[in-house]
């Protein structure tokens, strides 16, 4: 059985999410979806829209997805240890980036790899939470 492995906030759950998910599932038997906590979004300056109970029942109803998991820590090398993936999904928007080829080696070295996976460039939560952000300013005015 191959698992899978991607994560996320899934904050506004939007089409360039179940892109993901959709052709993550096309590569692996299992896929486990690890969805990140209100703490560890920190990283990018903001807090989810919606609260985490709800994202895990969002994430857990998409057919393609088999588990669920909460992600706690960013370090994918640590989910590996706790999960032994055969395959780590990300957007290809991180291709290349410097942490992700270590991703890649420490995988390589465990017989994983990462498989990166096109990038929906026309909808993302951050273009979603502006035009409402847009929204509720124009109704305040």
């Amino acid at each position: 059985m191959i698992v899978g492995y991607t994560t996320g906030v899934y904050d506004l759950f939007h089409i360039g999410h179940l892109n993901l998910l959709r052709n993550a599932k096309k590569y692996c038997d299992k896929l486990i979806v690890g969805v990140s906590t209100d703490e560890l979004v920190q990283y990018k300056g903001k807090s989810p829209v919606i609260p985490l109970n709800e994202r895990l029942e969002i994430v857990k109803a998409i057919k393609y997805v088999d588990e669920v998991c909460i992600q706690d820590d960013l370090d994918k090398t640590k989910a590996w240890e706790k999960l032994h993936y055969d395959i780590l999904f990300v957007g290809d928007d991180w291709k290349g980036n410097e942490q992700w080829n270590k991703y890649e080696k420490f995988l390589n070295e465990k017989g994983a790899k990462v498989i990166y996976l096109p990038y929906t460039k026309t909808t993302s939560s951050t273009l979603l939470t502006k035009a409402l952000e847009e929204i509720v300013d124009h109704k305040t005015e």
